[in-house]
């Protein structure tokens, strides 16, 4: 009787020796989601083909490149192209430009899905909504070739709708689509009609998750449409706002190449070059590649910098950021 504690200590050594050892987290959820990753392959190929590969042309903006030497041959000038464009009087205007032109987006571009989606939000009737939804959405699928000739034909000095009313009443022709002070606020507008609409659907979304028993307390506690509006449905979609704002600032410098194009002219043109036709007009028209890369490579890290910028910022006023 006194051995059995000795063939229960063996016992148990033996049952330690053959246990197989656990995999590692990591390699658990791996095989638990495998199908899962699966799915996501086709996705990341797309950007491994589509985004990362084509960076490589971004050594482009340190060499001389020359289509007859090719890539590799040319030769390798370092930060030269960067120093040539810096020096140059347009950076200055370039800059202005673009950066009014943002600025424009933001004040008066970005919040007008989040006040339109309120504004929906409150219509109680679903018919109505439901019809208002699909009118403004339509104008997201008119092609920016065509909003520009609408422009053209509704505000042109000979015969425009807009300028022949205007000159009914006021006597004057005001000329929208040749002047320096009308083209930003021409921008803004083709962008409202054309994308304020399309833009509620998130936010729309993010009201369609609202707790109703929310706004039944504060009914019950005496607030007004005003008080649920400010206490409830703003607070409710804070999180979406932040982060589409944050990735709104990674395209700040992004003005719309084709609608910037067609709607610039010689005589707006002062005020209508930003970066994106600035780098058409030199890399495609007069084919300096090396430069024009260099422009649009400098935009882009503006664009990362305003990203990882409002992303901390937005961390460190208590919200959660987009990584």
């Amino acid at each position: 009787m006194a051995k059995a504690p000795q063939s229960d200590s063996l016992a148990a050594q033996g049952q330690a020796a053959v246990k197989v050892p656990t995999r590692s987290p990591l390699l658990a959820k791996l095989s638990r989601d495998k199908y899962l990753l699966l799915l996501c392959v086709p996705g990341l190929l797309y950007f491994f083909i589509f985004k990362y590969v084509p960076m490589w042309g971004v050594l482009l903006a340190f060499k001389n490149y020359q289509p007859f030497t090719g890539f590799f041959d040319s030769e390798w000038v370092g930060f030269a192209n960067f120093q040539q464009f810096f020096q140059d009087p347009i950076f200055f205007k370039l800059m202005r430009n673009t950066l009014l032109l943002g600025l424009y987006d933001l004040v008066f571009f970005f919040p007008a899905p989040i006040v339109l989606s309120l504004l929906l939000n409150e219509v109680r009737i679903s018919f109505y909504k439901r019809f208002i939804q699909t009118i403004i959405y339509v104008p997201h699928f008119i092609s920016m070739v065509i909003l520009a000739s609408i422009s053209y034909l509704l505000l042109t000095t000979e015969g425009g709708v807009v300028n022949e009313m205007v000159f009914s009443v006021t006597g004057y022709r005001f000329d929208f689509l040749t002047s320096e002070n009308w083209f930003r606020p021409l921008i803004v507008s083709q962008n409202l009609w054309k994308e304020v609409g399309w833009g509620t659907i998130i936010f729309l979304a993010a009201l369609a998750g609202v707790d109703q028993e929310q706004y039944e307390a504060a009914i019950v506690d005496g607030a007004n449409r005003f008080r649920q509006l400010w206490h409830i449905t703003l607070p409710a979609i804070r999180g979406t706002i932040i982060v589409l704002l944050i990735l709104r600032m990674g395209n700040f410098l992004d003005r719309g190449f084709e609608q910037v194009l067609l709607m610039s002219n010689a005589l707006n043109r002062p005020v209508a070059e930003v970066f994106d036709t600035y780098v058409y007009t030199l890399g495609i028209t007069q084919g300096a590649f090396s430069y024009s890369t260099a422009v649009g490579l400098f935009k882009a890290i503006i664009g990362i910098i305003l990203v990882f910028t409002s992303n901390y910022l937005a961390k460190r006023s208590g919200h959660s950021g987009i990584f």
